[in-house]
């Protein structure tokens, strides 16, 4: 007779520690610290490149440190012509243009199966720049436009809207574009930094680990559920219509994306963040509107089931007040969390050990056999 070992099973291993980690922490009553420092205390006062230092050293950089920061995601954003003539062929979603082109990326790097090692911050900082440029080059390829070149005299939130957008952005787009991507470059033990992290503690190399977690940030219930956000903003009228269309999808049983979160018992700080920073876009662009649509959704699903907007409502806003069309805001998030990606799956390598959890079997023992001509 077989015996079974029962362990205690924890659906979609809510509150189970997977790891142990001192790169971010998300607090449920409405604080996220990266390396010690709280968000709030951070953002505005550092740039994207601080926080990428930040994240892979667990400190942030001196002068000269940021500037060799800079000058390294600089110097790394070129990507081969070969992989630029990819992006011109690839008809898909552009998550998976992105998870194709990242993928022969690494056919590319002589060092690639090295690593593992522990210390390879500097590959690290390549595939942080590469996302990027390889986003912008997707979309403008996608539009029959000429593909961009960075400019060295941009940071890293400017190089990206020049490449993306093919234009040169204001102070307060840069600004916009710069605490979006450091509000979204960690949180946690998030689905897609623990498929980066799981991939990562088999010695697999880090482009096979990052191609784990952008397909899992490709799920609607994870970065994807920005694109859907945007849909139902744009599938509302006017703040009016609010009400009823919040009320139907409710008696309907449909999920509202960009709302609630596995962790959070108070509101994400994150949001707060962004949703000044989507009033300050819409309102200068003329598209007020959809902000006060935003806020009155946010409005009725409190009312309703007194539960707060994630990340990716007010950041599909805010993209969209930069100009990024809806099928481009997950790719804009994996330019971001790529950072978080790489500082876990180094942490894992120095951790050293194969993630590989249990489960209950609840199937049959002993099934009788029967030959294929009696079935």
């Amino acid at each position: 007779m077989f015996m079974s070992s029962e362990k205690v099973y924890v659906r979609g291993l809510r509150d189970v520690a997977a790891c142990e980690t001192k790169i971010s922490f998300v607090d449920p009553y409405g604080a996220l610290y990266y390396s010690g420092y709280d968000i709030d205390r951070l953002i505005g006062r550092v740039c994207f490149e601080e926080v990428v230092y930040l994240l892979l050293n667990g400190k942030l950089p001196n002068k000269k440190q940021l500037e060799d920061t800079k000058r390294t995601l600089f110097s790394e954003m070129k990507i081969p012509n070969n992989l630029l003539r990819l992006c011109s062929i690839n008809r898909g979603h552009p998550m998976e243009n992105l998870r194709t082109i990242m993928s022969s990326l690494g056919e590319y790097d002589s060092d690639f199966e090295d690593s593992y090692r522990a210390g390879n911050k500097k590959l690290a900082l390549k595939l942080i720049s590469q996302v990027a440029t390889i986003v912008s080059a997707i979309y403008r390829v996608k539009n029959n436009k000429e593909i961009i070149l960075p400019k060295k005299e941009y940071g890293f939130a400017e190089n990206f809207l020049f490449m993306f957008r093919g234009k040169i952005a204001d102070k307060e787009e840069i600004d916009a574009l710069d605490r979006y991507l450091t509000l979204h470059a960690d949180h946690g033990l998030n689905a897609s930094t623990f498929a980066a992290r799981v991939t990562a503690s088999t010695m697999s190399d880090i482009y096979s680990a990052v191609i784990s977690a952008i397909g899992t940030l490709r799920g609607i219930l994870h970065g994807g559920a920005g694109e859907r956000v945007m849909n139902m903003l744009l599938d509302v009228d006017n703040p009016e219509e609010v009400e009823a269309y919040i009320q139907g999808m409710l008696c309907n049983g449909k999920k509202i994306m960009g709302f609630g979160h596995r962790i959070y018992i108070k509101e994400d700080p994150r949001s707060r963040h962004l949703r000044k920073i989507s009033k300050s876009l819409c309102s200068r662009i003329g598209k007020r509107d959809l902000y006060n649509k935003a806020r009155a959704i946010q409005s009725v699903v409190h009312k309703e089931r007194k539960i707060y907007p994630n990340v990716d409502f007010y950041a599909a806003l805010v993209l969209n007040a930069l100009g990024v069309p809806k099928e481009f805001i997950t790719p804009f998030f994996a330019s971001s969390r790529i950072v978080g990606w790489t500082s876990h799956i180094l942490e894992q390598y120095r951790e050293a050990v194969l993630i590989r959890p249990t489960s209950n079997y609840r199937g049959a023992y002993g099934t009788k056999f029967v030959p294929l001509d009696k079935r």
